[in-house]
């Protein structure tokens, strides 16, 4: 009997080792799940952390760049403004210079002078992106032009600039001075 209950001594350790072992590894197990879980979790709002930040840095490089060429288109509108006030001023000096050059005179290397000088001018003002408005045989255009009398003339179109009378000047789409000029028909 004493090899009987040490038999079932055996089997009754046995199993409650089998217990104890299929307990220690369910709780293993359910350790490394829940391990498993918060890895998990942390990895999803590691991953919702990261969207966020590249979101803000995307945002904040677009702003960036949005701000730079508003800068820079800032920048340019500035420049053009003081160079068309600029040109403004020079624009009549222009005008008595080529009226200098119409005008008629004995000497030559004087009348040369001038020419250099009108040559100069603009050349500078072709430089700095500065052009005439070219108005003769045009249509007529109010934001170019600026009519100061109208004509009868057979030989031209309705609302062609037959003639100019005083220059007008631009830079890029801005108009510095207006075309006056003499609107046929």
């Amino acid at each position: 009997m004493s090899e009987e209950n040490n038999n079932v001594s055996q089997v009754e350790e046995n199993t409650s080792n089998e217990v104890q072992e299929e307990t220690s590894n369910s709780f293993k197990e359910s350790l490394q799940v829940d391990t498993n879980n918060k890895i998990a979790d942390e990895l999803i709002e590691t991953r919702k952390e990261l969207e966020d930040i590249t979101d803000r840095y995307k945002r904040i490089l677009a702003e960036f760049e949005n701000h730079k060429k508003r800068s820079q288109k800032e920048r340019t509108m500035l420049y053009s403004s003081i160079l068309a006030d600029i040109a403004e001023q020079l624009l009549p000096i222009m005008d008595n210079l080529e009226n200098a050059v119409k005008a008629q005179t004995e000497d030559e290397e004087y009348k040369k002078g001038v020419e250099l000088v009108l040559k100069q001018f603009k050349d500078l003002l072709t430089s700095k992106g500065i052009e005439e408005i070219k108005a003769v045989g045009e249509p007529f255009d109010p934001a170019l032009h600026e009519a100061v009398s109208s004509i009868q003339d057979p030989n031209l179109g309705e609302k062609v600039v037959a003639s100019e009378y005083r220059k007008g000047y631009r830079i890029g789409d801005k108009v510095i001075r207006h075309s006056m000029v003499i609107v046929a028909n």
